[in-house]
C-alpha cells in the first residue's frame, strides 16, 4: 500500500484534477499551491512573487533578479539565489509532512525528493497535444489563439524547474513508477487506476 502519490504533470493535461478527485476518494489531504504559501511564510516573501519565481529556470530574468536585491534577506543566506531557497524551504516541507500524513503532492519535484520512500508511488500524467489544448481552452480559460504557446510556455517553466533541481529529464518514464495518458484513458479512468495501485 502507497501512503505516499506525487504527481509530475504536463500543463492542462489534467494532473491537477486527477490529483484533487483522488484525494478525494482515497480520504487524504492534497498538498499543491498550499506547499507554496507556506515555503513564502516561511521566508517571508509575498506568495505572489513566489509563484512566478517557483517554477522559474535559470537563465530567466525572475531567476536572475532573485540573486539581487529582491532575494536578500540580510540574513547569512543571502548569496544562495532565491528561486534556491524556496526550493530548499518546499523540500524541507515536502519531507515534514509525509511523516505524518497520507497525502497526495502535486508537482515541487516531490516524486524526486522522495525517491527512496518506498511507500510513495511516484506518477506522470501527459497527454495528447490536441486535447491539451481543447482542455487550456475550456477549463483554464485560454483564448484559441494563444492556448499553444500557453502550453509551450507552461511546460518549459515546469521542465525547467524540475530539471535544473534534479538533474534529470522532465517526463522520463525511467524516473516514475506510472505514466498515464490522460487523454486516451480519461479522467475517470486515471483515477480508478491511481486508486487501486495507492490500495494494492
Amino acid at each position: 500500500m502507497y501512503r505516499i502519490i506525487t504527481i509530475e504533470r504536463e500543463y492542462a493535461s489534467g494532473g491537477s484534477e486527477i490529483g484533487k478527485r483522488l484525494a478525494k476518494e482515497l480520504d487524504c489531504k492534497l498538498y499543491d499551491r498550499n506547499i507554496l504559501v507556506m515555503a513564502a511564510a516561511r521566508l517571508e516573501i509575498p506568495p505572489a512573487y513566489m509563484e512566478n519565481l517557483e517554477e522559474t529556470g535559470p537563465g530567466s530574468i525572475l531567476f536572475n533578479l532573485s540573486r539581487t536585491v529582491l532575494g536578500g534577506s540580510g540574513r547569512k543566506e543571502e548569496n544562495t539565489p532565491l528561486a534556491e531557497r524556496l526550493f530548499l524551504a518546499e523540500k524541507d516541507i515536502v519531507e515534514e509532512i509525509v511523516q505524518s500524513d497520507r497525502c497526495i503532492i502535486i508537482g515541487r519535484a516531490a516524486g524526486y525528493l522522495l525517491r527512496e520512500h518506498e511507500d510513495c508511488l511516484r506518477v506522470f500524467i501527459h497527454a495528447d497535444r490536441e486535447n491539451r489544448i481543447k482542455r487550456a481552452i475550456e477549463r483554464e480559460g485560454c483564448k484559441p489563439e494563444e492556448a499553444e504557446a500557453v502550453l509551450k510556455k507552461n511546460d518549459k517553466r515546469r521542465r525547467s524547474f524540475y530539471e535544473y533541481h534534479t538533474s534529470l529529464t522532465w517526463g522520463n518514464r525511467e524516473d516514475f513508477d506510472l505514466c498515464l495518458n490522460s487523454s486516451r484513458l480519461g479522467i475517470e479512468k486515471c483515477v480508478s487506476l491511481l486508486r487501486d495501485a495507492a490500495q494494492n
